[in-house]
């Protein structure tokens, strides 16, 4: 089970196995597949793995279609990237094992921003060369 803060507040995810042949079904591609080429996920395949991981964590087919089409827009790509990134990574590897201690808030602050320097920085080079790729593969990684 992975948490994270999804619109107004910190919802579970699960892709469980159950969900495995609905999310090939709406992407046409196999689970090793979608697993494989997580650093090119479409738009397409990053909705339906929150979605269906909010489906997954007990949340009702109706709600989690509507939390993902409300708050799609609300949140950056990136985020989305990653919160299907970190719901398939718990499906394949399994949950994280709480081994470490949870940061503190100012600790997840002091992450946050240095992320959004290096996003902007990346952008910003781009913009100054003229190299897109930059922007993009450092917003991936």
């Amino acid at each position: 089970m992975h948490k994270a803060f999804f619109g107004d507040r910190e919802r579970d995810f699960s892709l469980t196995p159950h969900l495995i042949p609905e999310l090939e079904k709406l992407t046409g591609k196999e689970i090793t597949a979608i697993v494989e080429s997580t650093r090119s996920m479409g738009l397409a395949e990053m909705v339906h793995t929150v979605r269906l991981g909010l489906i997954g964590a007990g949340e009702h087919p109706k709600e989690a279609a509507e939390l993902v089409q409300t708050y799609l827009n609300a949140h950056p790509l990136g985020e989305l990237h990653l919160l299907a990134l970190d719901v398939l990574t718990d499906l394949w590897v399994g949950p994280e094992e709480s081994v470490f201690r949870e940061a503190t808030d100012d600790e997840k602050v002091d992450a946050e921003r240095r992320v959004n320097r290096a996003a902007r920085s990346a952008v910003q080079e781009a913009a100054a060369t003229g190299d897109l790729s930059a922007a993009i593969n450092a917003g991936a990684a």
